[in-house]
């Protein structure tokens, strides 16, 4: 297996947003992190498979306290959080920061019963191993866990992260996930999303997701004056595919 070069990508969206990737990483578990840049404090909201420093990666962009946001605990999105000294979350997924589950995330033929088969049925390729290089040698993918961290703080529905000259709502989506989350900032419009909705395979059969709350959640979203949505997985779009994407789901519900 190749030694990756670099183990993030990292690609400029405007003067204050800032998308970094793992290209290494199988599209099924390719979060989006994105860093914004704030007056008195900088956004991050989510932060990978924690397989290389996300920190390390940011370095040049980290001048001033740092907010650090799981959208929700699935693997993908948590696993550098640990990093970071102010870790937010919402209360129905602090559990999973603190134990993550204890298998390797990175070997599909070792996960969970049901688990890969869920995921495909819902539209993935998944492959045997998620990662197609080594981000250091002497690497491990089968000892490989999500990193546990305790959250610093605790946030729901109606709580605002002021950046100074910008502040985002907290928002409640579930249905991914119990806690899942996005961050709306309404002055700009800009939505992050998380896995609450993305232009890809949405999952609501794997474990923990609910198809009710699910929908609810998409009629929310039909509801919001969103200019921009930058989400957890795949490219963002506007308010029109955003109802495109909602009303393909609903016409599934």
């Amino acid at each position: 297996m190749q030694i990756a070069d670099r183990w993030f990508e990292r690609r400029r969206i405007d003067d204050r947003i800032t998308l970094l990737r793992e290209p290494h990483v199988a599209r099924v578990d390719q979060c989006n992190m994105w860093h914004v840049r704030g007056r008195d404090a900088d956004l991050l909201v989510d932060a990978g498979m924690g397989i290389g420093s996300l920190k390390e990666a940011l370095a040049e962009l980290l001048d001033k306290p740092l907010i650090a946001v799981a959208t929700h605990t699935h693997a993908d999105h948590m696993g550098s959080l640990h990093e970071f000294e102010d870790r937010l979350v919402h209360p129905l997924e602090a559990g999973q920061l603190r134990q993550p589950e204890n298998f390797p995330i990175l070997c599909t033929d070792h996960w969970p019963a049901g688990m890969r088969e869920t995921i495909e049925r819902q539209g993935y390729e998944v492959p045997d191993l998620l990662i197609d290089a080594w981000p250091h040698r002497g690497f491990d993918p089968m000892a490989f866990r999500s990193p546990a961290t305790e959250p610093t703080r605790l946030i729901d529905e109606g709580d605002v992260l002021d950046l100074g000259n910008g502040a985002f709502e907290v928002l409640h989506l579930p249905g991914h996930s119990p806690g899942s989350i996005g961050l709306w900032e309404k002055a700009t419009g800009i939505l992050f999303s998380g896995d609450a909705i993305y232009d890809g395979p949405l999952l609501d059969e794997i474990e923990g997701a609910d198809k009710q709350a699910y929908t609810a959640t998409m009629a929310r979203l039909r509801k919001l004056p969103v200019d921009r949505v930058h989400a957890g997985h795949d490219p963002s779009f506007d308010r029109a595919r955003l109802h495109e994407l909602v009303d393909q789901y609903l016409r599934k519900a």
